[in-house]
């Protein structure tokens, strides 16, 4: 199997927004970093839905995108 930019921009979104759910879960005062990774994750895999076509996954991520934005602006 060859890792295409698709599939790696498809992981590196999945294997930030892991990192994110982690962090917040945890509870741990790295909520901020959280929330950062959510923007790059939703960055990520909007791009790689866009790439893909997959319109729905690419309207989820302005939504994940916001709500990445807006846990900033509160733990900031």
């Amino acid at each position: 199997m060859t890792l295409t930019k698709e599939k790696a921009m498809e992981w590196f979104g999945v294997v930030t927004a892991i990192v994110y759910s982690l962090l917040v879960a945890s509870n741990t005062g790295f909520e901020f970093l959280g929330f950062c990774l959510l923007l790059i994750s939703s960055i990520a895999i909007g791009i790689w839905a866009y790439w893909c076509a997959h319109r729905g996954m690419l309207l989820l991520q302005f939504f994940y995108a916001t709500a990445g934005i807006i846990g900033m602006l509160r733990w900031f």
